[in-house]
């Protein structure tokens, strides 16, 4: 495969951002296999955006020849209190992420947090180096990475966060950093630092966040037309907030009535999360979308490119409630392969 294919698998939707596409080029005109990594918390039951999404992306990676890693940061999991930092639990969840990723994304390589930590020698040294390199501002500021800032009550371990995820980067000696946009400052932060230490810097890639189903401006994130990096990170999908997130576990009928309540207006797209699983997830799986309606109505229609939707929509000719149907009917053929596949384990682990 030649160089601008690998480019283009890389850049495609879901990604959003590549820095810089090209020290991507070069990197794959010399290198024909770069080392690649996403890292991920190990938080709970996986949705549509940390696996489906993420899955798509890797998949990408894997298809470029790229040897695509998920690191299941379980220490991180611990210091940012996920799974009542319980580490039997921890350690239960990381292999049902294991099994996951491996089923969507075959090919992909796991990276067990604990064990990375154990077998790099000069993990604490780094460490140090790094955060020397950086003010406690500057830390502070960094903390949206783990969905927190400076406002929460804070214990000094989650302190340690954004020094612990940047040396991950050297510990694992990676070409390309993946994570979705809400990672993008630690990837920054890298870019400033590791030049100082003479450290290899890699490529950051940052993939599109699926927003939670809620009405925007009901969540955490502000106005409708906030478009910070903050705004971004609490209004995404997230299985903290389960009524606002397609769980991958979800039935048929529990994926119906959440996209039946999902925030949908009358010929509004912008921040419109139906249009935007429709976008991302649906029209990534379908060459096509069909919107099913009694023929008094129009009868069905169908739509070949979301652009053709999306116009559609804005322009009063599909009702929501029509689009709400639809999409739950694809996102249940997408999601049921895999929670046919995980859910014997979901039901050991969460009970």
């Amino acid at each position: 495969m030649d160089v601008e294919r690998k480019v283009d698998l890389i850049q495609r939707p879901p990604t959003e951002e590549i820095v810089t596409r090209d020290e991507l080029i070069s990197l794959l005109s010399t290198n024909i296999s770069p080392k690649h990594y996403i890292g991920l918390e190990i938080s709970g039951k996986l949705h549509l955006g940390s696996l489906m999404l993420t899955g798509f992306k890797l998949n990408d990676f894997i298809a470029a020849g790229v040897r695509t890693n998920v690191f299941l940061a379980d220490w991180h999991t611990y210091i940012n209190n996920k799974l009542n930092n319980d580490w039997d639990l921890i350690s239960k969840v990381s292999k049902y992420y294991e099994k996951a990723f491996k089923f969507v994304c075959p090919g992909v390589n796991i990276i067990q947090g604990t064990k990375l930590y154990e077998e790099t020698d000069e993990y604490w040294k780094n460490f140090v180096l790094f955060s020397k390199q950086i003010t406690l501002s500057r830390t502070l500021r960094s903390l949206t990475i783990m969905g927190r800032t400076e406002k929460d009550t804070l214990d000094f371990s989650q302190l340690l966060y954004p020094s612990m995820q940047s040396v991950d980067i050297k510990a694992m000696d990676l070409d390309i950093v993946h994570a979705g946009t809400d990672q993008r400052k630690i990837h920054m932060l890298v870019r400033e630092v590791f030049p100082k230490l003479g450290w290899k810097v890699p490529v950051s890639v940052h993939h599109h966040l699926l927003p939670g189903l809620s009405e925007p401006n009901a969540l955490n994130s502000g106005s409708l037309g906030d478009t910070s990096d903050e705004s971004r990170i609490f209004s995404k999908m997230s299985k903290s907030n389960p009524s606002s997130s397609i769980l991958i576990h979800d039935n048929e009928d529990e994926i119906s009535l959440k996209i039946k309540k999902a925030y949908c207006p009358a010929k509004i797209s912008q921040n419109n999360p139906i249009l935007e699983i429709i976008d991302y997830v649906i029209f990534h799986e379908f060459s096509e979308f069909t919107i099913e309606r009694p023929q008094k109505f129009g009868g069905n229609v169908t739509y070949y490119s979301f652009e053709e939707i999306k116009t559609a929509f804005e322009q009063g000719n599909i009702h929501p409630m029509d689009l709400k149907a639809a999409t739950g009917k694809y996102l249940n053929k997408i999601i049921s392969p895999v929670r046919d596949y995980l859910s014997p384990d979901m039901q050991k682990i969460f009970q």
